[in-house]
């Protein structure tokens, strides 16, 4: 019976590229996909990189479409090719350093991190103020409700106070490209016996979207005349 329906399918395809059986389309050979060809894209960590390139339209490649698809990542495509797929032609990636939130550091390591991947701000010099004034042996949590702590810190040479730890805090880390602006946004910061310190995002990621704005908005002042003369669309 299996014979039989097999020699009826490979008869009924023969002389023929498609067959219809019960209202479906077969084809009668596999087929497979040549597809054209693409280029690698061109790797770039900075805005100004990609800004050159689209400027000087080395590739003849216009109009370009500029994709801001996260705060440290744009591309540049052109229009799709006859297998309907955009070529990327140039990718910027941010070169940004490593910040672990929502983790607990010695006071030493967070000192060095607060200075070394926060812009500089008026709640970055609180929290030095803090954490390298924490006696070491005494980390006090007097009253925690949650939201403030008192820490006990020197004021002094040999005088201690206590300290209130603000929450939140509006910090700017490098999280974006160093051209744009870094995005502020609200930090909690713990403290705990150590003594240790840790910082938790509190925005739900909305600095993200403040930071594809701005990258848009400052690709736009950049290639104002590529953008008016049609050469160059950008989304994000």
């Amino acid at each position: 019976m299996i014979k039989e329906a097999l020699q009826y399918i490979i008869s009924a395809f023969q002389g023929s590229e498609t067959k219809e059986v019960a209202s479906q389309v077969f084809s009668a050979q596999p087929l497979n996909l040549i597809e054209q060809a693409t280029p690698d894209a061109v790797k770039v960590h900075n805005l100004n990189g990609l800004i050159d390139y689209v400027k000087s339209n080395y590739d003849d490649q216009p109009p370009v479409l500029i994709q801001v698809a996260s705060p440290t990542e744009v591309n540049v495509m052109s229009t799709y090719n006859r297998d309907m797929q955009r070529n990327v032609l140039l990718t910027a990636k941010a070169l940004l350093p490593t910040i672990p939130f929502e983790r607990f550091h010695d006071v030493e390591s967070f000192n060095v991190l607060l200075q070394s991947c926060f812009v500089r701000n008026d709640h970055r010099d609180d929290l030095l103020k803090v954490v390298g004034n924490i006696r070491e042996e005494a980390v006090q949590t007097v009253g925690d409700d949650g939201i403030s702590q008192m820490v006990t810190a020197r004021s002094g040479v040999a005088t201690v106070s206590a300290v209130v730890v603000p929450n939140p805090v509006l910090l700017k880390p490098f999280r974006t490209f160093v051209e744009i602006t870094q995005p502020e946004s609200a930090f909690v910061f713990r403290m705990k016996n150590g003594p240790s310190a840790a910082l938790f995002e509190a925005d739900g990621g909305a600095w993200k979207l403040r930071a594809i704005a701005d990258i848009k908005d400052y690709l736009k002042d950049e290639l104002d005349e590529q953008i008016q003369s049609g050469r160059v669309v950008i989304i994000g």
